[in-house]
């Protein structure tokens, strides 16, 4: 007894201890960002974004429609909000291993050993002993009762594992997150598509229709002799030309409402009814609140997923590292039985057995140190994973703010260009009237108008998409609540 109480006290300071690296954080990183983004225009706020639910600020009552019924219904979210659950049940599963086992047993054993009696002495052909008979040879045991198995984590090893699992259950709660945000940007950026490919098509079939009366005229006039049959073939040539862009239209419209439908969880043109009714192309808002790049760093999804990655990595180098340490573990058994049926009901048989088990590693040929190794390793990639997302969150977001701004003042631009456009028709009406003009140079005039707004009408698509790409990147679009681990020196990553 003496000699075992050093053992145990050995024993009890290793249980004080845990091995393997602390988790100190995310990676230390260069300062960036102090005036906030480079990109960003005059028409950009530092104030950090008031709502997650940013497709509200577009005004569109079917936008919101649809985005409430993709957040609740796309396979994809749900998928990812199936790996929360596993995530959680592997942590649970994790706590739970750290508590005793016990399970209840019924055992029964028939053994015939012939040579051999187990009850009364040595075996047969020994000298002195008599020969044995068939029931001295046969053993029979009946026993019920429990079992109960603990392995005492002296080096912390179950604990590394609860860790892992909790920062692994963080991580997937944050993917799911940033499903959300990916989904929201989706159904935006295809109902807005929808919108201008619905106005388009209306735009060319109006010109279409200037242009088959402009094919009529021309070839009246050809087959008065006033013109040569070259002008017929152009205007003809025309006229095919917007057919295809029509077939072209007609084809992104069906495209996007399926689009849509399959975002929100449904058939494709489940949505027809609903998406139907041409509606103008969403604007943004005149200002535009991006915060600076630390709210965003410690906003946006999928870094803090990384960042939690990184936790769950560093603490499987603990696991790891706590094979080099002994393990100490008890079995017991309590139960009732003897080599009769009746004995278990006998509370007279009743039988206790504790079965401690040391067990130490002392030559695996270096299992452990390629298991720690590899751990490591693992924490390495784990760290150049989250440098490359915070790196790439910023890039996405200059990129982004870039774009809008180009993008407002190519609208501006054909904005002006619409304007001549409808200046230049007016008069041209005016001038038919007076029949300065003819029906055809009326009619051609009407189609710069038509193709002016088509232009327009692009060029506004792509200046909503580019601030539903800011919105994106700032990481905005997720409705459940998250806990966001506070991120200290945010900034660029500097290489390790």
């Amino acid at each position: 007894m003496r000699k075992l109480i050093p053992l145990l006290f050995t024993f009890a300071l290793l249980g004080a201890c845990t091995a393997g690296p602390d988790y100190a954080g995310p990676p230390r990183v260069a300062s960036v960002g102090a005036d906030g983004f480079l990109r960003a225009g005059s028409d950009v706020d530092s104030q950090a974004p008031l709502s997650s639910d940013w497709w509200l600020l577009l005004g569109d009552p079917v936008l919101n429609d649809l985005e409430a019924r993709a957040l609740a219904g796309n396979p994809g979210v749900a998928a990812a909000r199936a790996r929360i659950d596993q995530a959680r049940a592997s942590l649970r599963q994790e706590r739970a291993n750290r508590l005793p086992s016990a399970a209840g047993q019924a055992t029964t054993i028939q053994a015939k050993i012939p040579g051999l009696d187990l009850q009364n002495g040595p075996p047969s052909g020994t000298p002195g002993t008599p020969g044995q008979t068939e029931d001295e040879e046969t053993l029979s045991v009946y026993n019920v009762g429990l079992n109960a198995n603990w392995e005492i984590d002296f080096a912390g090893g179950q604990r590394r594992r609860i860790e892992a699992a909790n920062a692994q259950a963080a991580a997937s709660v944050a993917n799911a997150e940033d499903a959300q945000v990916q989904l929201a940007a989706e159904v935006a950026r295809a109902y807005v598509g929808l919108r201008e490919a619905q106005s388009r098509l209306d735009l060319v079939e109006q010109q279409r229709e200037l242009q088959q009366q402009t094919l009529e005229l021309t070839y009246q006039r050809y087959t008065q002799g006033a013109l040569a049959l070259f002008p017929v073939g152009n205007a003809n040539a025309e006229l095919e030309l917007l057919k295809s862009q029509i077939a072209e239209a007609t084809a992104d419209v069906a495209v996007l409402k399926d689009t849509l439908a399959v975002l929100t969880g449904e058939a494709p043109g489940s949505l027809d009814q609903l998406l139907s009714k041409d509606s103008a192309i969403p604007l943004p808002p005149t200002r535009v609140a991006v915060g600076d790049p630390a709210a965003l760093i410690a906003r946006r999804p999928d870094i803090r997923a990384a960042e939690r990655t990184l936790a769950a990595a560093n603490a499987r180098i603990g696991v790891a590292e706590a094979a080099r340490v002994p393990k100490l573990s008890f079995m017991g058994i309590l139960g009732l039985g003897g080599t009769q049926p009746d004995d278990i009901f006998d509370l007279g048989n009743l039988s206790a057995i504790a079965l401690p088990q040391l067990q130490w590693n002392l030559l695996d040929f270096g299992r452990t140190e390629a298991s720690i190794d590899q751990a490591e390793a693992g924490r390495e990639e784990a760290l150049q994973r989250y440098r490359e997302i915070v790196l790439r969150a910023l890039q996405d977001a200059e990129q982004s703010l870039a774009r809008f701004s180009q993008q407002r003042a190519n609208v501006a631009a054909l904005a002006q260009v619409k304007r001549q456009a409808d200046t230049a028709a007016g008069l041209n009406q005016q001038r038919y009237k007076a029949g300065a003009i003819s029906q055809a140079d009326l009619n051609t005039s009407l189609r710069q108008r038509q193709q002016a707004t088509v232009d327009l009408n692009r060029s506004i698509a792509a200046m909503t998409n580019s601030w539903i790409a800011i919105q994106k990147s700032l990481g905005l679009g997720w409705s459940e609540p998250g806990t966001m681990p506070a991120v200290a020196n945010i900034g660029i990553p500097e290489s390790s």
